[in-house]
C-alpha cells in the first residue's frame, strides 16, 4: 500500500465537471493498494497519516499534526501508484491489487482516519476520470509505503 501525502492550502476533486470532494488546510493523499495489502496496513496508514507532524509550531518547525492543527484531507485513489516500470517505456500495474477489494481498502483507509480524528475527509469517486487541483503548501511531500515497514 502506498500512500503519497502533500501539504496543501487547498485541494478539490472534479468529476464530469462537479467538484465531489474538497478540502481546505491539511493534506492531499493519493492512495493506492497492492496485492496482499491488508486491512491491518490501511489501519496503521490511517493512523500513521492522521499523526504525521508536518504543520508547523510556533517555532516554525513541523511538529504539528493534521489533528493538531484541525486540518482537513481530500483521499485520492490512484492505482498508478503501484506502476512497475523496470523494463521498458510502459507502466506495468500487475502489482495493484484488483478494483474491488481496492475500493473496499480505499473507504476502509478513509472512514479510520475520521475514526483517528481528522474533522473531514473529502474523497473523489473510485475508477472515475478525475481532475485534481491543489496549493501546495511549502512544498512538503512524504510517501508511505507498507513494504518497508514489513522489512
Amino acid at each position: 500500500m502506498k500512500a503519497v501525502i502533500q501539504r496543501v492550502s487547498n485541494a478539490s476533486v472534479e468529476v464530469d465537471g462537479e467538484i465531489v470532494g474538497k478540502c481546505d488546510e491539511g493534506f492531499l493523499v493519493l492512495f493506492g493498494a497492492a496485492e496482499g495489502d491488508t486491512e491491518a496496513e490501511a489501519e496503521i496508514l490511517a493512523r500513521k497519516t492522521a499523526n504525521l507532524r508536518i504543520f508547523c509550531d510556533e517555532n516554525d518547525k513541523m511538529n504539528l499534526s493534521i489533528l493538531d492543527i484541525g486540518g482537513e484531507i481530500l483521499a485520492i485513489s490512484q492505482f498508478t501508484l503501484l506502476a512497475d516500470v523496470k523494463k521498458g517505456n510502459r507502466p506495468s500495474f500487475i502489482n495493484a491489487m484488483e478494483p474491488n477489494s481496492a475500493n473496499d481498502l480505499y473507504k476502509l483507509y478513509c472512514n479510520k482516519l475520521r475514526e483517528f480524528g481528522v474533522k473531514h475527509v473529502g474523497e473523489g469517486i473510485f475508477g472515475a476520470d478525475m481532475k485534481v487541483s491543489l496549493l501546495n503548501d511549502g512544498p512538503v511531500t512524504i510517501i508511505y509505503d507498507t513494504d518497508f515497514w514489513k522489512k
